[in-house]
């Protein structure tokens, strides 16, 4: 078997075990009094967290190799981590439309007059292209460069989720302030540990698009 074998099947096991219990919890009538609610914060917020695990990998891989460790695991999940957090926002936004009867006229009112649903939907528009990209074989269609920076917008994505779970709790902002601390620093890292590589190297860095 292949080193690092166990990654994928272990990270894909693990994002979607919380949609089998949501979904089992849903039918025995453990999500409380408000069910359809209570199914869609959770999918957003495992929306969220996979997609910021899924930009961890990269200043995982670089602080490792910045103390001469090399990791290949986090490369291989990355792609895994991205898509089923692209599967739980979908998810998140088929619920939101059950909850609203499945009202296009509805769901655009809420889109123009709710910020933060306008902020969510975007979010989600821009997740299309990226999960259109994943395939190994759009590398080699769109270029390197190019394929990187059109994959440069996941934090995008990942800082519109943010801002959208912000405005969406009313009260305990605790788990969006957690959420925003994390990209900071994943993205600080990052940039960091970039920045060092090219003033050492003398060559710009082409990042590697997540």
């Amino acid at each position: 078997m292949p080193a690092n074998a166990w990654a994928v099947p272990a990270v894909l096991v693990g994002a979607l075990l919380p949609l089998v219990v949501l979904v089992s919890d849903y039918f025995t009538g453990q999500l409380g009094a408000n069910p359809i609610q209570r199914a869609e914060q959770q999918t957003g917020v495992l929306a969220l967290i996979l997609i910021l695990l899924s930009l961890a990998t990269t200043p995982l891989r670089l602080l490792a190799a910045r103390v001469n460790v090399r990791l290949l695991w986090p490369a291989k999940v990355r792609k895994t981590l991205g898509l089923t957090g692209a599967l739980y926002a979908g998810v998140h936004l088929v619920i939101y439309g059950l909850d609203k009867g499945f009202n296009p006229l509805g769901l655009l009112t809420d889109a123009v007059k709710r910020p933060y649903i306008t902020v969510g939907l975007t979010a989600l528009l821009l997740l299309i292209p990226l999960v259109l990209t994943s395939r190994k074989d759009s590398v080699r269609r769109l270029g390197f460069e190019r394929w990187t920076r059109l994959h440069r917008l996941s934090y995008v994505v990942a800082a519109l989720g943010v801002l959208h779970f912000w405005w969406s709790v009313k009260k305990d902002h605790s788990g969006p302030l957690a959420a925003l601390v994390v990209l900071l620093v994943l993205f600080g890292v990052r940039l960091l540990l970039q920045n060092r590589k090219k003033a050492r190297t003398g060559t710009p860095n082409v990042a590697s698009g997540d």
